[in-house]
């Protein structure tokens, strides 16, 4: 199926704009003067060049009000058609989203810890997606549910999280502590340790089994946030808010709205989703596979090839992609003229990885190093059932309750995977069911099954076959009697610094 006629494109007439009333206009110019001068103060002013000063505060908020101005109209443009409304309409809501940007005035009212940074510029910014994320919900459905079901989830994960690091506390013994704020500190659990210490220093040690995006995007947000954690909160957020938009459009066109419903559904309550909430890699990763998924049917490679780029530097499971995107180009192509050019955007894909093997290749002068250091967590590469005899064995040779109980969670959510893949493989495209399999093999295959569960997460297709399954009430009612227990479950464990996934 081509999704292409999901992208549309309009341009306003001018007609259209006078139409809209002054009031919007002024509001989004004035919105644009704000932005413009805040950038010359912070850019121009601290050079101490006179003239410059002069000419650039002049140029800049005229330059900030076009520039804001036109993407008002380009976003309104596209609005309209998306949500099936005039233009004059589109441009009259989308104007109410653009004030927050004056909050940048307070500046010079509000004490500086306060405005460290850009952090009224970030909350600004994040007022106005708010804004139109919101307006966009009241227009269309899709938005709409998603918004639903990403505020119902989050919200209940982060007040159970919170309650349980208040009223239960830190299983006992030594733990990082990345905020001295209780509300943030239980974000910061396990690998997000690894994570906030390379955007903080850079790797060192064993992070370098961590890929780099993420910690660079966290680097990039916190130099605004003046906090890492937060910054890498707010990536998780937003990444799974479009991972979960995605999702729903994609499933939307190859089923329909009822599985796309179930799936982001199903996706939001599994028992390991409080780590879409932490500074984890599960949020984007699950974003951008999906998305590029998502552009392979709309037979968009090169925004596919894009996307499979930062999801191989975000996951070694990222280079993946590869597989899925040539069966859908050669699934286009068939009883066609080949065009290679589109076949070439597949090497995005593993060009991911390959600037992160180079870059240990300089580094450490090993552009394995991320798999060499595997070893530090007992995993090395084996055949696939090896990591299953090996999960039996430590149940078998251990009399710790715990173990067994960590164990025979990997060894369950592995049997999962592998038993909905077998059992539901048919109701897939088989680029689908190419990357699920491959998605499964590829972590069993390193003579452990730590973080199985985890891993589960982001495996969109299995939710696709458990949307379709869900359609009988009684295997709906069998998801979610096996779902919300062991979320609230795990969402406790992980607060209080247990080990879940």
């Amino acid at each position: 199926m081509n999704l292409s006629h999901v992208l549309p494109s309009r341009l306003f007439r001018f007609s259209e704009l006078l139409l809209a009333g002054w009031a919007p206009f002024v509001a989004v110019a004035a919105s644009g003067f704000t932005l413009g001068f805040f950038a010359w103060y912070a850019v121009v002013v601290p050079s101490h060049h006179a003239m410059l000063a002069e000419t650039g505060l002049l140029l800049m908020t005229i330059g900030g009000a076009a520039a804001v101005t036109a993407a008002w109209l380009g976003y309104a443009s596209y609005f309209s058609v998306r949500a099936r409304i005039a233009p004059v309409r589109a441009l009259q809501y989308d104007a109410a989203t653009w004030p927050p940007l004056l909050l940048l005035w307070f500046s010079f009212l509000l004490p500086p810890e306060l405005t460290h940074g850009a952090r009224l510029f970030l909350v600004a910014v994040l007022l106005c997606c708010v804004g139109k994320v919101l307006i966009a919900a009241r227009f269309n459905q899709t938005v709409r549910e998603v918004l639903i079901d990403f505020a119902a989830t989050r919200v209940a994960i982060i007040v159970i999280a919170e309650l349980a690091a208040v009223i239960i506390g830190q299983r006992a013994g030594s733990h990082v502590q990345e905020s001295s704020h209780a509300l943030l500190a239980v974000w910061g659990r396990w690998d997000a340790v690894h994570y906030l210490n390379i955007a903080t220093a850079g790797y060192q040690g064993t992070d370098m089994a961590f890929f780099p995006l993420y910690p660079l995007l966290i680097r990039m947000v916190g130099a605004l946030a003046a906090n890492h954690l937060v910054a890498g909160l707010l990536i998780s957020s937003a990444s799974l808010f479009f991972g979960l938009l995605y999702l729903y459009k994609l499933l939307e066109h190859e089923y329909d709205r009822a599985v796309a419903r179930r799936a982001i559904f199903y996706v939001s309550i599994f028992p390991t989703a409080v780590y879409f909430t932490a500074v984890y890699t599960e949020s984007l990763f699950f974003m951008l596979t999906v998305a590029s998924f998502y552009y392979m049917r709309a037979r968009l490679w090169w925004v596919a090839g894009i996307l499979g780029f930062f999801a191989a530097l975000t996951r070694i499971e990222g280079v993946l992609l590869i597989v899925p995107f040539a069966m859908e180009c050669f699934a286009a192509q068939r009883g066609q003229r080949r065009n290679y050019s589109e076949y070439a955007a597949a090497l995005l894909i593993p060009a991911g990885l390959a600037v992160y093997m180079a870059y240990l290749w300089v580094l450490r002068a090993d552009p394995l190093y991320f798999s060499h250091v595997q070893i530090h967590w007992n995993r090395h590469f084996a055949p696939p059932w090896v990591s299953l005899i090996n999960a039996f064995g430590k149940i078998a040779h251990t009399s710790s309750a715990q173990i067994v109980a960590n164990q025979s969670l990997e060894i369950a959510f592995t049997l999962l995977m592998i038993g909905v893949l077998v059992a539901g493989w048919h109701s897939l495209r088989p680029s689908y069911i190419a990357y699920m399999g491959l998605s499964i093999l590829v972590p069993m295959s390193t003579s452990n099954l730590m973080s199985m569960p985890r891993f589960a997460l982001v495996l969109f297709p299995m939710f696709a076959i458990l949307a379709r399954w869900g359609e009988r009430p009684w295997v709906n009612n069998v998801i979610l009697a096996f779902s919300l227990p062991l979320l609230g479950l795990f969402t406790v464990l992980f607060a209080d610094w247990y080990w879940v996934a």
